[in-house]
């Protein structure tokens, strides 16, 4: 199976070592980047192609598209792959805003193509657990959900302005989970967030810390927090709190966090650093799921309403924080009504 790799950055070059060791990629891993001498470097590495530029991605007959580049070509990229009638994975999001959104999946629904997301949470196996103890019913009623992703350091200050924003860059990975895990829907939300930490923030017009209150549709309540600047580690977790029972996600020798009981558990010796760390079986798992959704051995894990359904919780919260206010996910354009 011949793959084409946009981008090799960070993510972009993780994937592309998944890909290229993968038995049905192997050495038909084709790579391009803005920067062709990364492209090149990475491919050498790794045994691959190095394309001169994106559009010969789309005209050497490859047979599944693998966008990892800049957030601002997501958008264009997945219209692209779509009218040449190919299958797509593409980190997310898909755009910065609910437009960019919309008109992206309009494409993939005219073309009848394949778009996955990636949301790696869905494969990890701690969240998975959770979601299989909450709909065996083993946590009985679930009444309280607690998730938080906390980044060790924050990202570099020319990110931020490009980011799309706290909730819609890092907690929508939370907001997806809560509905994965759960299997019901937001209806409201009220957000607030901080811009006490760096002056980069300040001066980016965002945040380092946010907190919402999100209400289900079956009356679960969940709150869900981020930060970007958690010195202890790089900290995701999720608590599910039910009539029956009480179970948590992320809670292991590694997670950074210390008790202050003198029965409770040492701190962590190697606390997690980072998302490509804590998360890489995960990000390995869904590129093979999507390996086997091109072959048409699976069906599509997180298609790109999923992603949709996050953004708008996303954008609910940055609407709730700016006007101080609960909001109604009725309010967010793009929902299924």
């Amino acid at each position: 199976m011949r793959i084409g790799l946009i981008g090799a950055g960070r993510i972009g070059t993780f994937h592309a070592t998944t890909l290229s060791r993968h038995r049905e990629v192997g050495g038909s891993l084709i790579v391009t980047d803005a920067d062709p001498a990364r492209a090149h470097a990475l491919a050498d590495r790794l045994g691959a192609t190095a394309a001169p530029g994106v559009d010969e991605i789309f005209t050497w007959g490859v047979d599944a598209v693998v966008i990892t580049a800049a957030t601002s070509a997501h958008g264009e990229l997945i219209g692209r792959a779509a009218r040449s009638g190919l299958p797509v994975f593409c980190e997310k999001p898909i755009a910065l805003d609910l437009p960019g959104t919309l008109a992206a999946l309009a494409e993939v629904d005219a073309a009848g193509t394949v778009l996955q997301l990636g949301f790696q949470r869905r494969f990890d196996v701690g969240y998975t657990a959770a979601r299989e103890a909450v709909r065996s019913g083993r946590l009985g009623r679930l009444h309280t959900v607690r998730a938080m992703t906390s980044d060790q350091a924050p990202p570099p200050a020319a990110y931020l302005p490009l980011s799309g924003g706290l909730y819609r860059d890092c907690l929508v990975h939370d907001f997806d989970m809560l509905r994965w895990v759960t299997g019901h829907e937001v209806v409201e939300v009220y957000a607030t967030g901080s811009d006490a930490g760096p002056a980069m923030f300040r001066e980016a017009r965002d945040i380092d810390t946010a907190a919402a209150v999100l209400s289900f549709d079956d009356g679960t309540l969940a709150t869900a927090t981020a930060t970007r600047t958690n010195g202890a580690g790089y900290d995701v977790r999720m608590e599910l709190a039910g009539e029956l029972d009480q179970i948590a996600v992320g809670l292991d020798d590694r997670t950074p966090i210390a008790s202050t009981e003198p029965a409770g558990p040492p701190p962590a010796t190697k606390p997690w650093t980072g998302f490509l760390e804590r998360f890489g079986p995960a990000y390995e798992a869904e590129l093979a799921a999507f390996v086997e959704v091109v072959l048409g051995e699976r069906a599509n894990p997180c298609d790109g309403r999923e992603a949709l359904h996050a953004l708008r919780i996303a954008e609910a919260c940055e609407l709730s924080r700016h006007e101080r206010r609960p909001v109604r996910l009725a309010e967010i354009p793009g929902g299924r009504d």
